[in-house]
């Protein structure tokens, strides 16, 4: 189990910038993007045994996390 906190600045290091612009001028790229923090925090917390969870759900919350991460790296790379 990884415990890095996978913060979407890291994933994509070279879309810092657009992300940013993204965030301000696209409300749906905004929501997917505070839902993905929020799994991503969750997850984090899972990892870390700060709110230990069962297996299949945090399993269940890192695919949810995923499929954030590929909408909005189709997003980036529209």
């Amino acid at each position: 189990m990884s415990n890095t906190p996978h913060e979407l600045a890291e994933e994509f290091p070279e879309f810092v910038e657009k992300m940013s612009a993204l965030k301000q001028d696209d409300a749906h790229f905004a929501k997917l993007a505070d839902e993905y923090h929020t799994l991503n925090r969750q997850v984090h917390r899972a990892e870390t045994n700060v709110e230990p969870m069962e297996q299949l759900a945090e399993e269940a919350l890192r695919k949810q996390r995923a499929l954030l991460k590929d909408k909005i790296w189709g997003m980036l790379n529209a």
